[in-house]
């Protein structure tokens, strides 16, 4: 059985409709998830807790693409410094 592990973690952004978090120690890790269902009634259950704060966002990332080491790797942005 293969496993489909998902992160969700969330935290303030800068700017709304952006991806940048305003202070990446302050990022919330809410917990790794076997699927997809579980992680996201995890990420609605936080989205909903902050939901008054617009700069507020949780995402899920698909740690199992990550460690799939046969999938065709997918172009990444490059990294700023």
């Amino acid at each position: 059985m293969t496993q489909r592990l998902h992160l969700v973690f969330g935290g303030e952004l800068v700017d709304p409709s952006g991806t940048t978090f305003k202070n990446v120690d302050d990022i919330h890790v809410v917990g790794i998830f076997p699927d997809y269902q579980t992680a996201y009634n995890a990420w609605k259950a936080e989205a909903q807790r902050t939901v008054d704060n617009a700069h507020m966002r949780y995402f899920i990332s698909h740690l199992h693409r990550m460690l799939d080491e046969e999938a065709e790797g997918s172009p990444t942005e490059e990294v700023e410094n």
